[in-house]
């Protein structure tokens, strides 16, 4: 099938088989009990209950409640119904690869796709930027299934980045053009490799500009990465190719010491990601294309659910799943 329609079409179907998968594993887990996709304080009106003095905050105080009844009562809060959630989605070179089940574009849109079944809700609103070879392309946030299809669909077709390419928005400049363009308090997340500005695993170029995002913002950065980033293994010579330059290198993946130095480097690398992500107050969610996405999605939500009951309703942000 080569026509626009077939695309579509395929797209299309895509998509549902994607919607039936997520709604089947996790349906529900974010919803009921949990109403929001990361925990924090909420500002919605909930049940009257009598005042307690020295807990209580004489602002949430219901006068009507308290006229009828003659005894102080006040309402409490709840998470926001309504929810904005913006997705940062990094199209560049780098996510153009996979070894295993899927490349990490595909697993990319997979998680914005989870995300956004799960939060569109009630009238929610979900938007993108997408950052590619070509720029940044920008998708008004709107309420609906149909919206959310639509975007994902742009995601599914969106051309693959020539190597060589050149001209996309570093990591750190679409980060900053986001904050700029959301004015609602909202949710944003933010799925890459990382992998950009990372030439000094200490101090990413994109860790200002993430820290300025989470100041307005809850954050949540979906890391995508496939196991041979991490480690090579033992097959002959290999053609490496930088999909951000295009640069070519041959090396002999037969020597045991550079094997190792590589796995050192990109263990490195991998804990400079995690510790910016830490410091900028951003929650960590790490997918891998040789793991079960669905199943990391599902342990990483439990478990800042059951972070945030101990520590009295709010989870931390740092630490991957």
């Amino acid at each position: 099938m080569t026509g626009p329609g077939s695309q579509l079409v395929s797209a299309e179907q895509v998509l549902r088989r994607l919607e039936l998968r997520v709604s089947r594993r996790i349906d529900g887990l974010l919803h009921g009990d949990y109403l929001g996709l990361l925990p924090g304080p909420g500002s919605e009106m909930a049940e009257a209950r009598a005042y307690r003095p020295g807990e209580d905050d004489v602002r949430r105080m219901d006068w009507n409640v308290t006229a009828r009844t003659t005894v102080p009562h006040v309402r409490d809060l709840i998470a926001d119904r309504e929810l904005e959630t913006w997705a940062l989605v990094d199209a560049s070179g780098s996510m153009d690869f996979g070894t295993a089940e899927s490349e990490k574009r595909d697993l990319a849109t997979s998680a914005v796709a989870a995300i956004g079944f799960l939060t569109l809700r009630a009238g929610n609103r979900f938007g993108a930027h997408i950052a590619h070879a070509g720029g940044v392309r920008r998708i008004p946030a709107r309420a609906g299934r149909g919206a959310l299809f639509s975007m994902l669909r742009v995601l599914l077709e969106l051309p693959r980045a020539p190597q060589r390419a050149t001209g996309g928005p570093p990591l750190g400049d679409a980060l900053d053009g986001l904050r700029r363009t959301t004015r609602r308090r909202g949710l944003v997340v933010v799925v890459s490799d990382f992998l950009d500005g990372m030439d000094d695993p200490n101090s990413p170029t994109w860790e200002r500009p993430l820290r300025r995002l989470t100041a307005r913002h809850q954050v949540l950065a979906i890391e995508v990465l496939d196991p041979r980033e991490l480690e090579l293994p033992d097959v002959g010579v290999l053609t490496l190719v930088d999909a951000e330059t295009g640069r070519r290198r041959e090396v002999s993946t037969a020597n045991r010491r550079m094997r190792e130095r590589y796995a050192e480097a990109a263990a490195e690398q991998r804990e400079g990601i995690r510790a910016a992500l830490r410091r900028a107050g951003a929650g960590h969610m790490q997918l891998r294309t040789d793991r079960d996405w669905l199943r990391d999605v599902v342990r990483h939500v439990v478990t800042q659910r059951r972070m945030a009951r101990a520590g009295g309703g709010k989870a931390p942000t740092g630490g991957a799943a």
